[in-house]
């Protein structure tokens, strides 16, 4: 069986989460609180010297940690990772621009509003900025299709709603993106959350 270690809290762990329920995987989930150092101990650095979550222990005990990484694995084989290679490669694509486009605006503006507590104006600019720079370029490819690449859902769309869809958490509001909130319902139906 698999184990997880991840953060409920956490939009890239959620995502390995849902696609081991997606896929039918077995696993157990051990949930580890990042704000308290969990990710920081010997134990742990061990396992994952990047000390981070979330983190796939396989039953032989190797590794394999960054969420877009583990999707990918556990995506092999399944209509999550589109068949034509261009399609495929834009998967891709969006898979590489989430994690250096999205979720550092995205998702830290949403730690720091709720987890972290800080108001508004303690949020930095910059990352409102770039944060609506990222919804709005997703807004204009949704407005011309349903899915991120291709015909149908693929392991973008998983990547890309883990935070989009609580952004609002981040103070990022959504009211002008309907193309965006109607993408954001579809990939929850078919990932069977909500």
């Amino acid at each position: 069986m698999l184990t997880v270690y991840g953060d409920n809290r956490s939009g890239n762990c959620l995502k390995v989460k849902w696609m081991l329920d997606v896929v039918g995987r077995d696993y157990h989930w051990v949930e580890t609180d990042v704000l308290t150092g969990a990710t920081r101990t010997p134990e742990f650095l061990a396992r994952n010297p990047a000390g981070q979550v979330p983190a796939l222990v396989f039953e032989g005990g190797r590794v394999l940690a960054q969420s877009n990484a583990i999707l990918v694995h556990l995506a092999e084989g399944t209509h999550w990772i589109p068949a034509d290679p261009f399609t495929r490669a834009r998967m891709f694509e969006w898979l590489f621009w989430e994690q250096y486009s999205h979720e550092p605006y995205i998702a830290v503006a949403r730690f720091q509003r709720l987890l972290a507590g800080k108001g508004p104006d303690e949020i930095e600019p910059r990352l409102m900025q770039r944060g609506y720079a990222a919804l709005d370029r997703m807004e204009v490819e949704l407005a011309e299709r349903n899915w991120l690449a291709g015909d149908a859902a693929s392991l973008a769309d998983v990547a890309l709603v883990a935070y989009t869809r609580v952004a609002g958490e981040g103070g990022f509001d959504l009211t002008s993106y309907p193309a965006l909130r109607a993408w954001i319902a579809r990939v929850e139906a078919a990932l069977g959350i909500g």
